[in-house]
């Protein structure tokens, strides 16, 4: 399915990846505290709302 050097390449992608955006958080975690303030209810208004739309799914399947 994949080669061995493929396998290797999308791991050392996924770590890499993973490294770069962790040290860019980390390196504007103020400006994010200080221009996303209250953007963890945008997240929470969007999580209900998909849960409202699967229970109307799920209660008008029948």
């Amino acid at each position: 399915m994949f080669s061995k050097g493929q396998l290797l390449f999308a791991l050392f992608f996924v770590v890499s990846f993973i490294a770069v955006m962790i040290f860019s958080y980390r390196k504007d975690i103020k400006l994010h505290r200080q221009h996303y303030k209250g953007s963890i209810w945008i997240l929470v208004i969007f999580l209900v709302f998909i849960g409202i739309l699967f229970a109307i799914k799920t209660f008008l399947k029948d």
